[in-house]
């Protein structure tokens, strides 16, 4: 790092637990961010501001104007814009000394191989089943960790999936594919516009520690919010040796 970025994250680099080391780690970092939206947009905006070096959205939508009420990265300006191109703007304002790369297309699961491949992590910031699905499936292949949130109407969500750990479990293990969810979308039922900025903040902040191995992990807890009456709900959740995913990468 030169001397301007050792200025612009000093207020990192002062915190004894990260530092000049800690900082590089974040540097050298990739960060694949899976959804440009709600959730994705608080994500990204702090993984950048906080200096993560490489940064990949991924997102096949447009910015359409009901998604400003929450989709922080977009502007009235970016309407009828892709959101990847919009997202890369508003982080290249942030902090124009990182990479962002754009993938403008709904990842299928070959793709998603390729991403994630050389990814230091991966953030799920998508809104259905089947992406998060594919999305572990492929972190699971690579052992890349998932910091994987939600938020639907007043409820969020947040969990880690550290598939480089013997003893945690996948996404697969706790939601698994065979089983039935109701698929609840937000252009039906609406979200509070706060709520994915509080989920998607905390997704940047998981996966910052994961960058430079600090702390410890929300591998192995489920956090669940109402934001109605502001309480947390903390599950413990353990890998599945049957799980049709990781189960049989062990």
């Amino acid at each position: 790092m030169d001397d301007q970025q050792l200025l612009r994250y000093s207020r990192h680099i002062l915190l004894e637990a990260i530092g000049i080391e800690g900082q590089q780690s974040i540097h050298d970092a990739h960060a694949v961010i899976i959804g440009a939206g709600g959730l994705g947009s608080p994500a990204a905006m702090y993984l950048a501001s906080a200096g993560t070096g490489t940064i990949t959205l991924v997102d096949h939508d447009h910015v359409d104007l009901t998604n400003l009420q929450r989709q922080i990265m977009h502007s009235s300006e970016s309407v009828g814009k892709a959101k990847v191109l919009s997202g890369k703007q508003t982080l290249q304002r942030i902090n124009p000394d990182i990479q962002i790369h754009t993938i403008q297309e709904k990842a299928d699961q070959e793709r998603l191989y390729q991403l994630i491949s050389g990814a230091t992590v991966v953030l799920d910031c998508s809104d259905n089943f089947a992406t998060r699905h594919a999305v572990n499936r492929a972190c699971v292949a690579h052992k890349v960790p998932l910091v994987s949130g939600a938020a639907i109407g007043f409820d969020g969500q947040i969990s880690v999936y550290d598939a480089r750990r013997e003893d945690a479990p996948c996404y697969a293990c706790v939601f698994p594919p065979d089983a039935e969810f109701e698929e609840v979308l937000c252009s039906r039922m609406g979200v509070f516009a706060p709520l994915v900025g509080m989920i998607g903040t905390m997704q940047a902040a998981e996966a910052l520690k994961l960058m430079m191995g600090l702390g410890k992990s929300l591998a192995g807890r489920l956090l669940m919010l109402d934001s109605i009456s502001m309480e947390w709900t903390r599950i413990n959740t353990k890998r599945n040796p049957a799980c049709l995913v990781c189960g049989q990468q062990h």
